[in-house]
């Protein structure tokens, strides 16, 4: 009788480690949502603050400036959440957990590379990620992998996109739409050497190689536009302005051919 006691409370203590588990998962799953929710929301919030400037490329970088900070105040937000599973993913738990945490993480390092690269124009460290995800004293929330920093970077090159073609048309667009084409393109052949190593990155630079195609297109097409106009940089701005109205960044679908206007676009 003993024997069937004992037993009992082993499947007992089975079934309330199941139990933990389960509702361990469904919490990290919901709090994932609410990051990249929360991400997204900070990814467009960026891109209307941009739009909203008359002029991207300035001296000294004020609407980018204005732009990142208003993004890393939504943020905290995100960093709200992550300290909030410090206990849930403390010790190995990280790692039984880390596919549930991942996809919110990815969008969120996305969303702060954004804020970043608005602001200073380069690629954000690992560390400045981690320190983003760590209490006043340091001390981190929980670890911060190698492959969720690369994916998350490898998905900014697509907002990097959409920022560069929905600026084209404004003042000092054509010349930012050049950096960050040289950007994105520097970025695909530095991630190019780890795909063998960070198991999906293979797959999004597919994706970072249509932006960058995207990007090209784009530029190369008002380049030999404005090759033909002997005028002003502000004279040419004006002229993409009209010519590129219609120019959709929407999906990756379509490429420019020989011009700007809708009747000048491929589905491919």
């Amino acid at each position: 009788m003993s024997a069937t006691n004992d037993e009992l409370e082993l499947f007992d203590n089975f079934r309330a480690d199941l139990d933990d588990h389960n509702d361990r998962r469904e919490r990290l799953i919901k709090a994932s949502r609410d990051a990249t929710n929360l991400s997204k929301k900070t990814i467009f919030l960026l891109h209307r603050l941009m739009m909203e400037d008359s002029n991207i490329s300035t001296v000294d970088n004020a609407p980018g400036k204005r732009a990142a900070l208003r993004g890393r105040e939504k943020l905290v937000e995100v960093q709200t959440i992550y300290a909030g599973l410090r206990q849930e993913l403390e010790g190995n738990r990280f790692w039984r957990y880390q596919s549930q945490v991942s996809p919110g993480l990815q969008e969120y390092i996305e969303a702060l590379g954004f804020a970043h690269y608005l602001e200073y124009g380069s690629l954000i460290t690992f560390d400045q990620v981690q320190q983003t995800l760590a209490d006043s004293q340091g001390v981190p929330f929980f670890p911060l992998t190698i492959s969720d920093y690369l994916l998350g970077l490898s998905d900014l090159t697509g907002e990097l996109m959409r920022y560069a073609i929905s600026g084209i048309s404004r003042r000092g667009g054509r010349k930012k739409a050049s950096e960050v084409c040289a950007f994105v393109r520097g970025c695909k052949s530095d991630f190019e050497r780890l795909t063998p190593y960070v198991w999906e990155l293979k797959k999004k630079q597919y994706v970072t190689g249509q932006s960058l195609e995207k990007i090209e297109d784009a530029a190369y097409a008002i380049f030999v536009r404005s090759s033909e106009y002997d005028l002003s940089p502000d004279m040419l701005d004006d002229i993409v302005a009209q010519a590129i109205s219609s120019y959709s960044t929407d999906g990756l679908s379509a490429r420019p051919r020989r011009g700007f206007g809708h009747d000048d676009l491929e589905d491919t």
